[in-house]
């Protein structure tokens, strides 16, 4: 599911990020904030109205917000960390 999509408050983990639609420097600085496959995030807020504006993360330890055109790139699950085949 893509994190725009995704519910409030519930913990999940990036399984892939779809770096093609974004540039190279809005790439470098999610993995700079932390954004990687694997790696756990929580959406907290979204702004804007109707809530398509910016949205606020949890990345790790780190709240962050991000543009949510950067939120479409993201797709996110739930449940272990490790998908299970």
């Amino acid at each position: 599911m893509r994190l725009h999509l995704f519910p409030l408050r519930q913990p999940g983990y990036i399984d892939s990020v779809d770096w093609s639609v974004l540039s190279a420097s809005e790439g470098q600085r999610l993995r700079e904030f932390g954004v990687c496959e694997g790696a756990s995030i929580e959406a907290l807020h979204r702004g804007g109205l109707m809530g398509r504006g910016p949205l606020a993360c949890k990345v790790g330890r780190m709240t962050i917000a991000m543009r949510r055109n950067h939120a479409e790139a993201i797709d996110v699950r739930s449940g272990p960390e490790t998908p299970t085949q």
